[in-house]
């Protein structure tokens, strides 16, 4: 049997009805598992999960519409989620929020507290949402998608940056806490992402030629290879890895 098998599991995956989130769900999907695509939208939510299901030739993907602002709608979310699949073996925190491009004295109080709230205050709730089921069945993987923004300071992401750079420090102290429970928990610091999500940097003539020219591979990456690394750490291949930040961008950190 593969390493990176996922059959009945069941996987939760927020922003995705589109880009990373998508594309995570689709891949877990071929490997076998059973995924939750959430989104705002329910149509989007509804869209993406009928594609997955017909590639599939089965029911896989259940769509379950989530504000992850709203803390309500996360609770309903998990609890959905649980009552449709029987449980959460993983949880991808891949939603997030970026309200401004621009130097940080031009960002307003409402802004930055938008991208806080919605990249760190909702991703740890949605963690202490699922903890506990987790560690009544003495297994989990949390995955939370960071950037290479939570490591390399920037004169135009600046509140985005300091978001991103609070994921790390979430997974490390999940699996801290909870790691003796078999609750693993990592993070994923994609570069330059060809999405939608990230098309006000690479769309750029500017910043994309700036990127091209610090990255070795000379170009941006891909939603399927961030994808990749999430069904690695979701089976049994990342079974081992706790508390650490996977960093893929082609080598742009290095350069």
């Amino acid at each position: 049997m593969s390493l990176f098998n996922l059959k009945n599991k069941s996987i939760l995956i927020t922003g995705s009805s589109r880009g990373i989130g998508k594309a995570i769900a689709r891949h877990s999907a071929l490997h076998g598992a059973k995924v939750i695509i959430s989104s705002r939208k329910i149509d989007a939510c509804n869209e993406t999960a009928s594609e997955i299901n017909n590639e599939i030739g089965e029911e896989v993907a259940f769509p379950i519409a989530c504000n992850i602002s709203d803390q309500e709608q996360l609770q309903n979310l998990v609890t959905t989620t649980i009552d449709l699949l029987g449980g959460i073996d993983t949880l991808v925190c891949n939603a997030a929020t970026n309200t401004h491009m621009g130097s940080m004295l031009d960002m307003t109080g409402e802004q930055f507290d938008k991208v806080m709230n919605n990249n760190i205050k909702s991703t740890q709730t949605l963690c202490n949402l699922c903890i506990p089921h987790m560690r009544d069945k003495n297994d989990g993987s949390i995955i939370i998608i960071s950037s290479i923004a939570a490591i390399k300071g920037s004169s135009i992401l600046g509140a985005y940056n300091i978001s991103k750079a609070a994921d790390v420090m979430i997974v490390k102290n999940i699996a801290a806490e909870f790691g003796h429970y078999n609750i693993r928990a990592n993070s994923i610091a994609p570069g330059l992402i060809k999405t939608d999500f990230a098309k006000g940097l690479w769309e750029n003539p500017d910043i994309l030629k700036s990127v091209l020219t610090t990255t070795p591979m000379r170009r941006i990456g891909e939603a399927d290879e961030i994808a990749g690394v999430a069904v690695m750490l979701a089976s049994k291949a990342g079974s081992y890895i706790n508390g650490e930040t996977i960093v893929v961008d082609g080598g742009t950190t290095i350069a």
